[in-house]
Order: C-alpha cells, then structure tokens, then sequence
C-alpha cells in the first residue's frame, strides 16, 4: 500500500466469485443446512445443527494475508471470526502468536475446530490489523476449494467460539480500535458472473464507509435485527398479485447463495408464477419464462427483482450443472418458523449493501 492507511477514510479492496460446483443440488444442500443451522438451533444444547457435510461452494472470496501467507477467504457477513486452514495450512510466521486457546466453529453446511492464533492481518493487500484473532484448522469440513471464513457479523456471533473468552474482536473491530477506518462500517458491491464465466473479479468490499459509485439513488437503512445482520420484510408480491399480507423476519447474508422467503409466501409465488420444485436441482423450475416482478418491502421502500435478476442464466447452465430446458429461480422456500428469510448473494448481486455496526443498522439500495 502506497498511502498511510490512517489518512485514509475509507479503503476498498476487490473480491472474486469462486464456482466450486458439481451438482446444483448440493449449493442448494449447503444452503438449507445454513439456514437449518441459524434459525432452528438444538434447544437442549444450544448449538447450531449440522446436516451433510457439502464440499462444494459459489461465494465471494477475498484475498487474505496472515503473517505472510496468503488465503482465499470466503467473505461471510453471517459469522463473524476469521479462520485458516481448510486448504492452504496455516505455518506461523514472526507475527503470529499461539494464544493456547481451543476455537470451534459451526456453520450448519460445515464445520472447523482448531486453536486461536493472532497475527497481522491484511485483505485486498490494502487494509491491514494486527494482532488479530484467528482460528488455525486443525479439523475442517464444508469447506473445499477455499481457505477458510473472514467473518463480518456483529461481534456477539463469536460467542462461546473460543474458550477462555466470551467474545473476540472482529476484524472490523480492530481496524476501528487501531485507527484504521474512523467508523465501523462495510459496504459490499457484488455483480453477476459475466457469460458463462466460472470465476471474476467482480465484488469489492469499502471499509470505513460506502462507495457511491456502486449504488444508485439513497440507501435504505433498518435498524439491525440481532444477532445477525437481520431485517424484516413485508408486503410479497408477483407482479400485482399479493403473495400475503404476514412479515418475513431474516438476515442479510454474503456466505448464502439463493434467496429464501417464508413458506406461506413461497407457496403462493409457486401457484402464482406457474412453477414447480424441480427434484434433480433442487431449484423451482418453470417450463414458460416468467416475465413479472417479485417485489418487497423493507424500511419503507419496495425493492423489485425483474426476471433477469430472480432466474438463472442461461449462459450459467453448466456452471450450476443444470440440464435440460426451463428456466429456474433463485427463490426457495425459507420453512414455517420464523426467521426463515435469507437475501442471499443472488439478492445482493443486484443491490449494494451496508453493514453498520457503529449505527447498529442495515442498508440496501440497487445496485449501480
């Protein structure tokens, strides 16, 4: 980096779309076990709920130095500690320090288990902390073709992770502490793929603040949900048809890849839209493109998904493994028990969103 970073009030650093895909049906697998996992915790123990273990991932992942290895670290607005050592192992350097502590994540789709470390800590190659927390894998799984989690939840997601502690500082966190950035806020501009590309540099994460050139109009901001990064939703509709008239309570989610509503709505937008669940992917398929909006409502503003934005490309078949004709969705259905929400990175290709801890709010606006 060629300025002071602490000159510098606001730092963005770029990120990369990663297909990892053999079957559709397993992203759609791995996103339901997430979902399992947030929202219907095991109430006896209180730990998030694992099913299959999916090795296959779709996300955004960003450039990690540790000490002076370098990591492919899926960018996660849905769990907040930072980790190593799916992939490429962790080997501690000059700057990295063992605190002897035990540190175990689970993440409904996967999991790690490890011992903390702290080291310097650099994203993009523009934006550093030190003596940051990570977690070095001894054990993972969930996690291949990629490094590990850069975790960018609210701070109380770290939770009883590492033992000795109650919490640790999120990597936001400690930019702020440091003096870094002066305000504790991420914004994150994602884009579709382009083509039938597998993999772009096409993300950018803005720390400190957000980037105008990457959204249009005003931000929406809601008072955040705890513990995630959450929102409500209301008034559903297709197009001038009302999906219900209930509020969908959920998260806003970089480490999820479909849309997810509740299952009153879901049913509604099936018989509405002419769709069915398709069993081999996994996805709702409909034998006649649809051509109406699927809007909502958050904060007061509608935010509307067009076809082109709510539907698979076409040009994306045979990276998301989908044979046949059709035309597919990525709207599925979120179940009965509230939260059952999630906008996902197929949401958030289409709409610029703010992460505002020092505000204790979300922001949407569409994307530029």
């Amino acid at each position: 980096m060629t300025i002071d970073q602490r000159a510098a009030t606001i730092i963005k650093a770029p990120l990369k779309k990663v297909n990892t895909v053999t079957n559709i049906a397993n992203i759609v697998a791995h996103d339901n076990a997430r979902l399992n996992g947030y929202f219907k915790k095991n109430a006896e123990n209180n730990v998030q709920e694992r099913s299959s273990v999916i090795n296959e991932i779709f996300s955004y992942i960003a450039e990690t130095t540790v000490g002076s290895q370098t990591f492919d670290l899926i960018v996660d607005t849905g769990s907040s500690n930072t980790w190593v050592g799916s992939g490429t192992k962790f080997t501690a350097g000059s700057t990295g320090v063992s605190t002897g502590a035990s540190v175990s994540v689970s993440y409904g789709s996967g999991e790690f288990s490890g011992t903390e470390f702290t080291d310097t800590v650099s994203v993009g190659g523009g934006i550093t902390a030190t003596k940051q927390s990570i977690g070095v894998a001894k054990s993972s799984e969930g996690f291949e073709g990629t490094d590990g989690i850069i975790g960018f939840g609210p701070e109380e997601l770290t939770e009883d992770t590492v033992s000795g502690v109650s919490e640790v500082p999120t990597f936001m966190q400690n930019l702020v502490s440091q003096g870094i950035i002066s305000t504790n806020v991420l914004g994150v501009s994602f884009a579709p793929l382009t083509g039938s590309d597998e993999e772009d540099t096409n993300g950018e994460l803005t720390f400190g603040g957000t980037d105008s050139t990457k959204f249009t109009g005003s931000i929406t901001y809601t008072t955040r949900i705890a513990p995630y990064w959450g929102v409500s939703a209301s008034k559903f509709a297709f197009g001038g048809t009302s999906l219900g008239t209930s509020t969908a309570s959920g998260i806003v989610d970089t480490g999820t890849t479909l849309i997810y509503i509740p299952t009153t709505l879901y049913t509604k937008f099936l018989s509405t839209a002419g769709g069915k669940l398709d069993n081999a992917s996994g996805l709702v398929k409909f034998t006649t493109k649809p051509t109406a909006n699927f809007t909502f409502v958050i904060g007061g503003t509608t935010f509307t998904l067009t076809p082109t934005q709510y539907l698979v490309p076409t040009a994306q078949y045979d990276n998301w493994e989908i044979s046949g004709s059709g035309f597919y969705t990525y709207i599925a259905d979120g179940g009965s028990e509230a939260p059952n929400m999630i906008l996902g990175m197929t949401f958030l290709e289409n709409f610029y969103s703010v992460f505002d801890t020092t505000n204790n709010r979300v922001g949407l606006a569409p994307a530029a």
